[in-house]
């Protein structure tokens, strides 16, 4: 795997996140403190939605976030405000400090669920100090702000409809896809994944789009993720959000990508939804898919359209989307079927272990499909009168006196 320089310390911070503390110690050091700091509180912060709490943009409040590691403390100070934003150094004023050891918020915030730090963080309440601020509005946004910061140190409940609407997807609302997406995703939320999607949104404005990434983001906390558009969408990049601009329909550009960042975990096909590039991309990048990951593929209406290279009347016609999809079921069951001496099967039928469809929606399910077909002896075509005889009195036979 080949990821930029930042995804790439991100990355190994993640994997790194479920050891103990030798090896997140060695991750950070090959990252360096401040930057190992830096990483994990961006990453609250995008998890904590500081700019919906409805009154910091005119009362802003700062928080100091110290990360003691190797005999010194890191400082990088939060401001919640009009804008989220963070920064090296201690806050100037803060309303509280949080404190822990850099390690245990490796583990709290990229770790799985069920990983158990050394020490809890402890957060110490300046503001609660005075009196005279103890109960003001001052205090209300900040304790609602320090609660939603710590809430990034465990893995919360996600609802997809919402954060969907909240960021701005069609995943909700023009299609209702997110229930079938809350099914099969959340079995997967505790790995450290590699998804890959299709299409980001926004067209030609560079700074819209990129909604679907940031769900997959918030609900995946241990992931990298990887977005490609035909236009440049570089503006959207954060954290663990990375685009690519290239073109859906060129499998030499989707195979070098798959190469770079791969293996894949999951890919999610949003893109352009043309009958020829749904089939295109998934010859390219089904490959790199690991066993036990998924293949999605949004839209499907489109392989009804004319207008995309579908058709309502060809219903079979491997060209379209479905029809394409169909010949992957038989695929699937392709141990049930004589072939030829020296068929060898594709890969996509030696892996496809289950599909899932719903409206304009599927769900590929990659392992290895070596489930053997039924024994021989079972027969394959209708017996002749004379054949069911000869077996009624083989049975006969057979029957214990």
């Amino acid at each position: 795997m080949t990821l930029p320089p930042e995804q790439a310390e991100i990355r190994d911070l993640i994997l790194a996140s479920d050891g103990d503390d030798a090896r997140i110690t060695a991750a950070v050091a090959e990252i360096g403190t401040d930057r190992a700091a830096a990483v994990l509180v961006d990453e609250l912060v995008s998890r904590a939605d500081l700019t919906e709490i409805t009154g910091l943009a005119t009362t802003p409040v700062a928080f100091d976030i110290a990360l003691e590691h190797d005999g010194r403390v890191v400082h990088r100070h939060v401001r919640a405000g009009g804008d989220a934003e963070h920064a090296p150094g201690p806050a100037a004023d803060p309303a509280a400090t949080v404190e822990g050891r850099l390690v245990d918020f490796v583990r709290a915030v990229f770790g799985p669920a069920n990983a158990l730090c050394d020490r809890a963080p402890r957060i110490r309440w300046h503001l609660l100090d005075d009196p005279t601020l103890s109960f003001s509005d001052t205090a209300r946004l900040a304790l609602t702000a320090g609660k939603r910061l710590l809430q990034g140190l465990s893995q919360q409940p996600v609802d997809l409809a919402e954060l969907s609407l909240r960021t701005g997807s069609d995943k909700w609302g023009l299609h209702y896809y997110t229930p079938h997406y809350a099914r099969h995703f959340e079995p997967l939320r505790d790995r450290p994944l590699t998804i890959l999607e299709l299409g980001i949104g926004g067209y030609a404005n560079p700074a819209k789009g990129g909604g679907s990434l940031r769900i997959w983001k918030r609900l995946f906390r241990r992931a990298m993720i990887f977005g490609v558009d035909i236009y440049d969408k570089s503006p959207l990049r954060e954290g663990r959000i990375h685009t690519v601009q290239g073109d859906q329909s060129d499998p030499d550009f989707l195979t070098s990508l798959a190469e770079r960042i791969g293996p894949i975990d999951i890919v999610i096909d949003d893109g352009s939804h043309r009958c020829a590039d749904v089939i295109s991309a998934f010859h390219a990048l089904y490959p790199h898919v690991v066993p036990g990951g998924l293949y999605v593929i949004e839209d499907l209406q489109t392989s009804y359209w004319p207008g995309y290279g579908g058709s309502a009347e060809r219903l079979d016609d491997p060209a379209t989307s479905m029809g394409f999809l169909k010949r992957l079921l038989d695929g699937l069951h392709h141990r049930e079927c004589e072939l030829p001496d020296g068929h060898v099967p594709d890969v996509a039928a030696r892996t496809l272990v289950g599909a899932h469809f719903y409206h304009n929606l599927a769900f590929l399910e990659k392992a290895d499909n070596a489930e053997p077909s039924l024994p021989s002896w079972i027969p394959r075509r209708p017996l002749s009168e004379a054949e069911m005889s000869a077996v009624a009195a083989q049975t006969a036979t057979d029957e214990p006196a």
